[in-house]
C-alpha cells in the first residue's frame, strides 16, 4: 500500500502548487488579453499648465507627438488640422485614467482655451480671429486631465497666423487717391458738365454798330476782312 500513499502525497502537492499559482495571479494588473494596465503611464511632475493641471512625464522614445497646420478659409474662418504620432484620440465618455498614448487635444488661441478636440480637425470662426498676428496652439492631455510631457515640457505645437482687413472673400479697401468706382476730380480749367470760359475778343475785331465785320482764319491768326490777300 506504500505506492498508494506516495500517489496521494503527490496529488496533494499538485493541488497546493495550483492553488498558490492562482493566488499569485491575482495582482493589480488587468486580466491577460485586456491590453490595458491599471498602473497610470508616466510619472506626475510638480509643474502645471495655466489651469493647474499637472504634467505627466513620459520617456522621449515612443512619446506622443503633435503638429499643427492652420489655413485661411474663403469666408474668413481658419481651418485647423492636427497631425499626431504615438497618440490616439479618446472617444467621448472615456474613463478618466492616464493610458499611454491616449487622450484629447486642447486648442488655444493666444493662450486662451478654445475647445477640447477628440479628432484632428477644427475650424476657427472669423470673429474669433481679429486683425493682427495670433498664436494657435494644440497641446495633448491624458484622459485624467494631466498634460503629456517630455523632458519637463508639455507635448504641444504652435502655429502663427496673421489676419488682415482684406482677408479671403473680402473686397479690397479703397486707396488714398480715390474711393473705388469714383471718377477723378475735374481739372481747374474745365469742371465736368461745364462749358469752358469764352476767350476775350480783341478790341480791333469787335463789332461796330451798323457795320458787318467778317473775319478769316489764316495760319491760326484772325484777320479782318480785306487783309487775307496781303
Amino acid at each position: 500500500m506504500s505506492w498508494t500513499r506516495r500517489a496521494l502525497a503527490a496529488l496533494a502537492v499538485c493541488v497546493l502548487v495550483l492553488t498558490g499559482s492562482a493566488g499569485c495571479g491575482s495582482s493589480g494588473t488587468d486580466e491577460p488579453g485586456s491590453g490595458r494596465s491599471a498602473v497610470p503611464a508616466g510619472r506626475l511632475l510638480d509643474d502645471t499648465d495655466e489651469d493647474g493641471r499637472r504634467y505627466r512625464e513620459v520617456d522621449a522614445e515612443g512619446a506622443p507627438e503633435v503638429g499643427i497646420e492652420v489655413q485661411p478659409g474663403a469666408d474668413g474662418s481658419w481651418g485647423v488640422r492636427l497631425t499626431v504620432r504615438n497618440f490616439r484620440f479618446s472617444a467621448a465618455g472615456a474613463e478618466a485614467r492616464a493610458e499611454a498614448g491616449r487622450g484629447v487635444a486642447h486648442l488655444f488661441l493666444d493662450g486662451d482655451l478654445v475647445t477640447r478636440l477628440r479628432g484632428p480637425e477644427y475650424r476657427l470662426a472669423a470673429p474669433l480671429v481679429p486683425r493682427g498676428t495670433h498664436h494657435v496652439t494644440a497641446r495633448l492631455y491624458a484622459d485624467d486631465g494631466t498634460v503629456w510631457a517630455v523632458d519637463g515640457k508639455p507635448v504641444e505645437s504652435t502655429a502663427d497666423i496673421t489676419a488682415s482687413d482684406t482677408g479671403p472673400g473680402q473686397s479690397p479697401q479703397p486707396t488714398a487717391t480715390g474711393e473705388q468706382g469714383e471718377s477723378p476730380e475735374p481739372t481747374a480749367s474745365a469742371k465736368q458738365g461745364e462749358s469752358p470760359e469764352p476767350r476775350a475778343v480783341p478790341e480791333s475785331l469787335a463789332t461796330v454798330p451798323g457795320k458787318v465785320t467778317q473775319t478769316v482764319v489764316i495760319g491760326g491768326r484772325l484777320l479782318p476782312e480785306g487783309t487775307e490777300g496781303r
